[in-house]
């Protein structure tokens, strides 16, 4: 009985350590997590959009008891001299910048430069009313020819390679305006030009996708606004005379949209491991 017991107990020793051995040979280690991907580091792309905008253009005078005009002519001019442009066209330009990740949190500063070919003219006419049909015209125009932009940016992971976010900051463009009054009474001419780096301010929004190597992909909106450019003249003059008491003032104040896509490359950055 005893060696029979013994013979039992060994068939089943045996059973268990086969199956532990199986199990053993079948165990194999949990296969690594890729890297997400990290958004801190250096970057640097291209953009291409468009630009639509206006501009408000002014032209103005004041009466004087010396100068040219009747008191009914001024309010005349400063009516016709009230003009507005709208201008679009294509943009584009280079971008640099730096990110952080902060959690699902991405901090920023972006800097751009592009061709922005913001341009306009209006020209307006009426008679003066004391002097009928003797009248005048007044023609002005606008142009930007570039447009840089200093921004922060800040955003959060929709997915650990879908960023949104928000900017703003600063906008900086050479603004040039050029003015002219001539008028048909006694050859009255007068004209004014602006030449004024204007630094104003830009809010937009936008949204990038991060894919292999470093590379991603931006559509963005951003709003501009430069603010208003003035200038003044005194050298309102007919056939041999002068009237410098009649004191012009010429002004220009732009605002512009703009759509854009890009593509971006960062270098390096650290990559953190999923477990």
């Amino acid at each position: 009985m005893n060696k029979f017991l013994l013979a039992v107990a060994s068939i089943v020793l045996g059973a268990a350590s086969a199956q532990a051995a199986d199990l053993a040979a079948q165990y194999t280690k949990a296969p690594a997590m890729a890297p997400a991907y990290n958004w801190t580091g250096f970057y640097v792309g291209g953009t291409v959009g468009g630009q639509w905008g206006s501009a408000d253009l002014t032209t103005s005078t004041v009466y004087s008891p010396t100068g040219y005009f009747a008191t009914s002519s001024v309010p005349a001019i400063n009516t016709i001299g009230a003009q507005g442009v709208n201008s679009s066209s294509v943009t584009g330009g280079f971008t640099a910048g730096y990110n952080w990740q902060v959690n699902h949190a991405v901090l920023g500063l972006e800097g751009d430069i592009n061709y922005f070919g913001f341009k306009g003219s209006a020209t307006g006419s009426a008679l003066y009313p004391c002097c009928a049909p003797t009248g005048f015209t007044v023609n002005s125009s606008v142009s930007a020819d570039w447009l840089a932009t200093i921004r922060g940016r800040i955003g959060f992971l929709a997915a650990p390679t879908w960023l949104l976010y928000a900017t703003g900051g600063a906008a900086i463009a050479e603004v040039k305006g050029n003015f002219n009054f001539t008028d048909t009474f006694a050859a009255a001419t007068e004209s004014a030009t602006i030449r004024d780096t204007r630094v104003g301010w830009t809010a937009g929004v936008g949204t990038e996708y991060a894919f292999g190597g470093g590379w991603s992909l931006k559509a963005e909106y951003l709003y501009v606004d430069l603010g208003r450019s003035t200038v003044t003249s005194t050298n309102l003059a007919d056939l041999g005379t002068r009237y410098p008491t009649n004191v012009y003032t010429h002004s220009v104040d732009l605002t512009s949209n703009i759509v854009r896509v890009g593509v971006n490359y960062k270098f390096g950055g650290p990559v953190v491991a999923r477990y």
